[in-house]
């Protein structure tokens, strides 16, 4: 079984972070440090608490002058990065928390650090609060680093403006108006490192969660751009494929299945038992006579705790069928217990999407 993630600050990981912070910080104290680091309440704080309780023991050992603990900072991040440490780790991003923790009033050198700092962990978090205080000025420095030499830069401008950042602050402004962030996505959408148009792909894809009508104007404009940037529009709009929006099954000429006729529909487990798996069946004919293109689907919908249904969406393929061609598929879904989801024994539903369009549901018992 994995370990926590919370785990990635563990003994061994400050006594490796000890020594170039002894090298590079003047007033650091290894013994005093894990001795903050290791209080009563260590073991029952989780990732971020652990992540933020870093950031407060380091600047017991920094400059209470934030421009002069910026400085320090920075010779940390060179020191670590020359020094063979992993980049883009999690556990480092401590570092990019005390810029948010302790940098907010001071504008301009925190966005400095922040420009050097995510060359080394990311500041994808960090810029949030500076989004809420200085939402004018911080969005133009967003701009100003969509178009930095350095890739992770780039991606900082893009994954630091997304309305719906996992884990992230949230920032109510750029969810109901997304407007701003667009001329970053416009200088991104050709970039030539395929973490930066990931990330693109991600910002479209929480834009279309609100405001559909945006991302698929987008679609439109950017078609035809290179294989990349058509690559940026089929990640972004899963939400709206899963969704069955007419507009991008449209755009993707995927709005009529009704000569798709679906048959031999077949639960071959109709009662599982939590931990094991589904097993479902079907069969398909194109009855027309021209080839189609066809996305397939499976839907379950679970059964919450209160009782109702919430569906979760799973592509199986996307291809042509010939004309009078015929496919029989076979799938099965695991039931394994997970931590991010929490499974209630009951009736449950299983449905068959072609072309986003439901095209049947068939109930099945879970077991406890």
């Amino acid at each position: 079984m994995a370990s926590p993630l919370k785990d990635l600050y563990s003994p061994a990981f400050y006594d490796r972070f000890a020594k170039p912070a002894s090298a590079v910080l003047p007033a650091f104290n290894k013994k005093k440090f894990n001795q903050l680091i290791f209080n009563k309440d260590w073991e029952s704080k989780e990732l971020k608490q652990r992540m933020r309780h870093t950031a407060e023991v380091l600047h017991h050992f920094l400059p209470d002058d934030f421009e002069q603990a910026a400085e320090q900072i920075l010779s940390l991040v060179r020191h670590l990065q020359e020094s063979g440490f992993a980049e883009n780790s999690l556990e480092f991003m401590f570092l990019p928390d005390y810029v948010e923790l302790y940098g907010i009033e001071h504008f301009r050198s925190s966005v400095r650090c922040m420009e050097q700092v995510t060359q080394f962990t990311s500041c994808e978090f960090a810029v949030r609060p500076f989004l809420l205080r200085y939402p004018e000025k911080m969005m133009q420095q967003m701009q100003r680093w969509s178009l930095h030499k350095d890739h992770k830069v780039r991606r900082l401008a893009s994954e630091g403006t997304r309305p719906r950042l996992p884990w992230a602050m949230a920032i109510p402004a750029l969810k109901k108006d997304p407007s701003s962030a667009l001329p970053i996505l416009e200088n991104l959408k050709q970039d030539p490192s395929e973490w930066v148009r990931r990330s693109v792909a991600n910002h479209l894809n929480d834009i279309a969660k609100d405001h559909p009508q945006i991302v698929t104007a987008i679609a439109k404009k950017w078609k035809g751009l290179g294989k990349d940037t058509d690559a940026i529009i089929k990640h972004g709009c899963r939400t709206l494929l899963k969704k069955g929006h007419a507009g991008i099954l449209s755009y993707y000429g995927l709005s009529n299945s009704q000569d798709i006729q679906l048959t031999q529909t077949s639960l071959l487990t109709p009662k599982v038992r939590i931990g094991k798996e589904l097993s479902f069946a079907f069969h398909l004919h194109n009855r027309s006579g021209r080839s189609q293109t066809i996305r397939l689907e499976y839907g379950i919908h679970y059964l919450r705790q209160n009782g109702q249904h919430a569906k979760k969406v799973f592509k199986i393929s996307e291809r042509v069928l010939a004309p009078d061609e015929q496919l029989s598929i076979q799938r099965k879904q695991s039931f394994r217990l997970i931590t991010t989801r929490k499974f209630y024994p009951g009736q449950q539903q299983l449905s068959i999407i072609i072309n986003g369009q439901e095209r049947i549901t068939m109930p099945f018992i879970l077991l406890a």
